[in-house]
Parts: C-alpha cells; structure tokens; sequence
C-alpha cells in the first residue's frame, strides 16, 4: 500500500480529497484491453473490464464491481447534488460516483470512476 507521500498530486487530490479528474483526460478511457482495474493506493481488485462500457461520460464506466466487498458505497451531498460514492473498501481511497443511467440488461448502474485511481493489470494470453 502506498502511503500518502508517495501518491502523485493528481491522486492524493481525487483519492484522498475527492476530487474529480477532468473528463476524456483519464488513461484507461478508451482502454478496450481484457484485464483487472485494481485500486492505485493499495492494489485491490476493483473491476473487470468485463463490465468496462463506454457511457460517453468521459470517465470509466462500470456496470458492476468484481467484488461488491472490495468497496463501500456512501451518500455524498457535496456539490449541491444527491449521489452515491465509491470508495475502496481497503484503503478507503475516494474512486468515483456511481449513478443508476448505466445500461438495463446488467443491472442498470454506471460505476463512474476516475483512471487515476486505477492501475490496469492487462490479461495473460
């Protein structure tokens, strides 16, 4: 686990200060690769790109967790606005929002998180 002196500013503002990264500037945006998203802090299995979709939000978007017990989702009323955070279960890295527009047929959540907060581990061949 990296402490908070060895995060880049990016990540300690997102993670530790929940802020948010600029939209279509995050590197796994366009990521179309087969693997894990795991958390940059503390290297948790967060998402499959199994469940990667491209909501066109400029942000990652995921229909579900690769493990509901890897993160704990909490009401955030910041912003004047009523949404559910994602927060890493382990670490309790700030990841994003997630928001009930995201496709029907798997549930309909849209797991909105920020590339900073992730490390994308490409699939073995």
């Amino acid at each position: 686990m990296k402490t908070d002196e060895e995060l880049s500013p990016e990540l300690r503002k997102v993670a530790r200060e929940g802020g948010t990264e600029a939209p279509f500037t995050g590197a796994y945006v366009n990521n179309h690769e087969q693997g894990m998203y795991k958390c940059a802090i503390c290297g948790t299995k967060l998402f499959g790109s199994d469940t990667k979709f491209d909501s066109g939000t400029g942000w990652p978007s995921f229909t579900n967790p690769a493990n509901l017990e890897h993160v704990v989702l909490k009401q955030d009323d910041s912003l004047g606005m009523r949404r559910t955070e994602v927060v890493c279960k382990t670490c309790g890295a700030h990841l994003g929002h997630v928001f009930d527009d995201g496709p029907a047929h798997d549930g309909g959540k849209r797991y909105c998180i920020n590339s900073v907060c992730l490390v994308f581990e490409k699939k073995e061949d």
